[in-house]
């Protein structure tokens, strides 16, 4: 064995963040036998046989069987390097995820493939906004509230396109009507500032002490007395109080119950206080899709992917907004404008995806003019 290639493959075990508390001289052992395995499954497997073996991929499914079932079965690695039958499980269960999970997966599918750029040029922003926003400060409400909610909006917004990439275009509406929701109450607190990130913060801790999720019973006690006034002065019922710990926040806008047809729920609330109401027919069809209606087992699955992804990039223009804004009021002049140069490259090439798209709809819709709700591409504009 040419010793220089089992220094290269301990080097990939350290690219991969693998820790040195592992036997390296194990995991080489076991990566050898994999692809002598790998080697008889081509021999006897005609579906397998032009299947290559990606070396990294394979060495991953070989380090966490390893240390799942080192864990399992309470062993030090001194004791297994001699085990064949410990050294035959490992390899066999990682060689059969692997060409299974790998290359032989269920795939539903999709409409577009990760390497579509309707889906890359969104998942490239998507990352490169993800990492940002990983440099500042989160989970602590009372300072990182407009970060939270962007950060978990921008998350629904990969896992949305995920879901897409693989097929699964009721699974991906369904979390797009969540991604909704983000999005609507972010751009209320942003638009309302303070009076209502303070009601936000308010409503947040009665929803805790609704779910029993206080300190003690005294707090939760204290919590249930001023719920109750507040419901009294706004003329409440019993059975509105569920409704009123989770949209009573939107109290802190001014006026808002003189709002024409305002009420405490969703529709009427949050999205008609964000601006976002001509997104209502979408979000009923997300919804009955959420419920499991037959909308769920035999929807049109082109018709929806591009409803989806068509609805995905509106909301992440609006959110890049936010974004942009957040960002370019916390760096140096220098990473302002290392951020203009990345936006404008890229703000054609979601243009571009976004009009493919809707022209993809109207085809469907027999060149029916597109009735979305929404912010076009526009809604990118140069950032200042």
């Amino acid at each position: 064995m040419d010793e220089s290639y089992k220094q290269r493959y301990f080097e990939l075990l350290r690219s991969l963040s693998v820790p040195d508390y592992f036997s390296y001289d194990l995991l080489f052992d076991f990566f050898q036998e994999c692809q002598e395995g790998a080697k008889d499954m081509r021999d006897i497997n005609a579906t397998v046989r032009s299947f290559g073996v990606n070396p990294v991929t394979l060495t991953l499914y070989i380090v966490h069987e390893h240390a799942f079932h080192l864990g399992l079965i309470g062993k030090k690695e001194e004791e297994l390097k001699g085990d064949e039958q410990y050294h035959q499980l490992i390899c066999s269960l990682a060689l059969d995820k692997y060409y299974t999970n790998e290359h032989l997966a269920y795939h539903s599918g999709s409409f577009a493939s990760r390497f579509n750029p309707t889906i890359s040029n969104l998942d490239l922003y998507l990352n490169f906004i993800l990492g940002m926003l990983g440099r500042y400060r989160q989970g602590d409400p009372k300072d990182t509230l407009i970060v939270d909610i962007m950060t978990k909006g921008f998350q629904m917004a990969k896992c949305v396109s995920s879901l897409l990439e693989n097929g699964f275009e009721t699974e991906a509406f369904s979390t797009w009507r969540t991604l909704h929701e983000n999005e609507c109450i972010l751009q209320v607190i942003v638009r309302y500032g303070k009076p209502v990130i303070d009601e936000y913060l308010k409503h947040m801790k009665y929803a805790v002490a609704f779910r029993n999720g206080l300190g003690s019973k005294e707090e939760t006690d204290e919590c249930f007395v001023q719920i109750k006034e507040e419901m009294k002065a706004l003329g409440l019922k019993s059975k509105d109080m569920k409704r009123f710990i989770e949209y009573g926040w939107l109290l802190g806008i001014k006026d808002v119950m003189q709002v024409e047809g305002f009420k405490f729920n969703f529709r009427d609330g949050v999205e008609r206080c964000a601006g976002l109401s001509n997104y209502s027919k979408n979000y009923e069809m997300s919804s009955e899709i959420a419920h499991s209606s037959p909308l769920l087992i035999y929807s049109n699955k082109e018709y929806l992917h591009h409803v989806c992804l068509l609805n995905l990039y509106e909301s992440f223009f609006r959110l890049e907004k936010i974004f942009t804004s957040l960002y370019m009021s916390t760096v140096n002049q220098e990473q302002q404008a290392a951020y203009v140069r990345m936006r404008n490259l890229y703000q054609n090439e979601l243009r571009a995806a976004y009009e493919f798209e809707t022209h993809q709809l109207q085809r469907l819709n027999k060149n029916q003019p597109r009735k979305s709700g929404g912010e076009p591409p526009e809604a990118l504009k140069e950032a200042e």
